[in-house]
């Protein structure tokens, strides 16, 4: 029971009789928990509405950029010219708000984009 408990979500498994102070620690670990949920949900919130404002086009550009790949490539990648992936990354810049590449890759991180998108080589 305590293992289809603790695998359903829950925080604690506490047995009868149980201590007053078991179930207060367990309050406030479920508390903490749901403290730091909401600080990252709120960390995330700016950079997921911001995420809205760039074309498809300027997210794939987004995605493969922050990867890692360079201009050229991603030009052959998704078969436009480079100057036309510099258009869509500095526009990806300015709808994002970020002031460095590094910067654009931490709110890719925090939106998983990383992660859908690898270089292909």
């Amino acid at each position: 029971m305590s293992v289809q408990a603790i695998k359903g979500g829950a925080i604690e498994f506490l047995t009868k009789p149980f201590r007053d102070q078991d179930l207060l620690d367990a309050i406030q670990l479920g508390l903490a928990r749901d403290r730091a949920w909401l600080e990252n949900e709120k960390a995330i919130a700016a950079p997921r509405a911001r995420f809205d404002t760039p074309t498809p086009r300027e997210r794939e550009v987004m995605a493969l950029v922050v990867t890692g790949r360079l201009n050229m490539q991603i030009a052959y990648d998704i078969g436009i010219s480079e100057i036309t992936v510099k258009v869509h990354r500095g526009q990806v810049m300015r709808k994002m708000m970020a002031t460095s590449l590094p910067d654009l890759a931490r709110m890719a991180d925090k939106l998983n984009l990383t992660a859908e998108k690898s270089p292909s080589c």
